[in-house]
């Protein structure tokens, strides 16, 4: 099977955008040891399969800043709510 992969610049900030809105900063679950580089890597690689990609944008342009949950049908939902736990639960101590 040949999966098409989307451009990495625009993935990278499509899960950076996606994440903001869900609360979560990349940059900080990096330093808090939330998430390895390579977990990052992989998470905008998985990206980078996703069918959904103007779904994605279109959600993104029309949330309000901030949103419990990755966009419907999010190929890598379980790993930004993964991290949306783990960065919260740092976060408290």
């Amino acid at each position: 099977m040949i999966l098409h992969l989307g451009d990495p610049d625009r993935h990278f900030w499509l899960v950076r955008s996606v994440a903001r809105v869900m609360g979560i900063s990349l940059g900080e679950a990096l330093l808090q040891g939330a998430m390895e580089q390579d977990a990052c890597r992989r998470m905008i690689d998985r990206c980078r399969t996703c069918a959904v990609v103007r779904a994605c944008h279109d959600w993104l342009a029309e949330s309000s800043g901030r949103a419990d949950a990755p966009p419907p049908g999010c190929v890598i939902s379980t790993d930004l709510n993964r991290l949306k736990c783990m960065t919260r639960s740092k976060g408290a101590h």
